[in-house]
């Protein structure tokens, strides 16, 4: 494998742990509160989402229906999925050019 081959795949299996971690995190928080138990801080559940699980967290939300009408998480979870958007484009307008 080339040097950019390494870094791409290295970057697409970071990015798949995070998501992966993100996932269990919402899952065990939905976990949690239904038994009353220590939860997960809601910032460190959008820290996740900042370090590029966004996705996880999106998914996680619908299939456990968990977080779903909280604001402001929902608005923040939100932010951070449009900032890594634009980041995302404008890395692909950089790099096509």
């Amino acid at each position: 494998m080339t040097a950019p081959n390494i870094a791409v795949v290295t970057a697409v299996l970071l990015l798949v742990l995070v998501n992966v971690i993100t996932i269990a995190a919402f899952a065990l928080d939905k976990r949690r509160s239904s038994t009353g138990a220590w939860r997960i801080p809601e910032s460190r559940l959008l820290w996740f989402a900042a370090l590029g699980g966004s996705p996880g967290a999106f998914w996680a939300r619908n299939r456990y229906r968990h977080k779903t009408r909280k604001q402001p998480f929902v608005g923040r979870l939100q932010f951070i999925a449009m900032v890594q958007v634009g980041v995302i484009a404008g890395l692909a307008i950089a790099f096509a050019f």
